[in-house]
């Protein structure tokens, strides 16, 4: 839905209808939210940290996944695979060849973004049930390709143990010096996801969401476009499993594994797709779902000693099938345009009806 803006809020120069944060009191939010991000090592436990560390990794996934089936309307089931990618391509840079982690993190990125556009080649034909089909094979081929071939280079099935980053002699060897790493990051794509969401290309990206053969009509190289969006939801993953090499500190291959698509895309659908916010909204609630029942299938197990311990294992994925229903019934373009709906509200209360 299109944001409502206060009474006396009026477009007078191209840069301010352009612009994202329109008030002086917008930059005055951003700011402090941006202090209040990167102190919060200083005073936060280090489960909380834990928490916030993977929620930044899990959301520069999902982002690139977003722009691939919010924008473009390409459906993916491999982004954990490109995962994958870019963490043992960040690994053997770095312990093999000797590369910095940071020269070797956006050398992951761009290494999954070439292997994205390999399994992107096939969007061109195919779409809908069939293109996920497609990138189905690359969540197997992937991490098949790392436990099989190359296993003196990729270490098999027991995988690579990962060094922590260095600069110069400031190692970040714990969950609160990489927590710094991954939110600068973090912050980074979602500045550029925003930023791709109002330029030519990602205009382009939702005419072909919304129809390939009009797209095409108004002049738009749509197989060109798809490779694209491909490439840039690839390297996001490849960049976020370079962070996550560096953060484990070990990688397998079990690591990035079919399930772990079916939830990024599940953050993706919770989120709402075609947003700036719906990763964010997503991550954060899939995450926090998925801490809560951590917390309290112990809790359960006690109250009802009936229940096996291989229910209580799959009570994570139940309820995570349960929020996918719900939305997709109830509420289908997410979390994103709830929070519009509550704005819309907000600005024109007393008579939000």
């Amino acid at each position: 839905m299109a944001a409502i803006r206060p009474s006396g809020d009026f477009d007078i120069t191209y840069e301010r209808d352009v612009a994202v944060l329109r008030q002086p009191w917008h930059w005055g939010v951003a700011i402090a939210f941006v202090i209040f991000l990167f102190t919060l090592p200083l005073f936060a436990s280090g489960y909380l940290l834990g928490i916030l560390n993977m929620i930044g990794i899990t959301l520069i996934a999902v982002q690139g996944l977003s722009i691939l089936t919010g924008y473009t309307g390409q459906i993916s089931l491999g982004q954990a695979a490109f995962m994958a990618v870019g963490a043992y391509a960040s690994t053997v840079l770095v312990t093999r060849w000797g590369v910095p982690f940071w020269l070797a993190l956006p050398c992951a990125g761009l290494v999954a973004g070439v292997v994205g556009l390999v399994f992107g080649l096939p969007s061109l034909r195919i779409k809908g049930f069939y293109l996920a089909m497609a990138t189905l094979a690359a969540q197997f081929i992937i991490p098949w390709f790392f436990r099989n071939v190359a296993k003196g280079l990729f270490g098999g099935t027991t995988g690579l143990v990962v060094p922590p980053p260095r600069l110069g002699s400031l190692v970040f060897d714990s969950g609160r010096m990489m927590y710094v790493v991954i939110m600068a990051v973090a912050c980074l794509t979602t500045i550029v996801s925003k930023n791709i969401a109002r330029t030519r290309l990602g205009r382009a990206f939702l005419s072909i969401r919304d129809s390939d053969l009009a797209a095409e009509v108004l002049g738009i190289n749509i197989f060109t476009y798809k490779l694209r969006a491909f490439f840039i939801s690839a390297l996001y993953a490849g960049l976020a499993g370079s962070l996550w090499a560096h953060y484990a500190r070990a990688i397998r291959p079990d690591q990035f594994d079919l399930t772990s698509s079916v939830w990024y895309l599940g953050m993706v659908i919770v989120g709402g797709m075609g947003s700036t916010l719906g990763p964010i909204f997503g991550t954060v609630f899939i995450r926090l779902l998925r801490e809560l029942v951590i917390v309290i299938s112990p809790w359960i197990g006690t109250l009802v000693p009936a229940l096996e311990a291989n229910v209580l294992a799959a009570l994570g994925p139940m309820l995570f099938g349960l929020v996918i229903m719900l939305f997709l019934i109830f509420e289908p373009r997410g979390l994103a345009h709830r929070w519009e709906i509550f704005k819309a509200a907000w600005r024109l209360r007393p008579f939000a009806y």
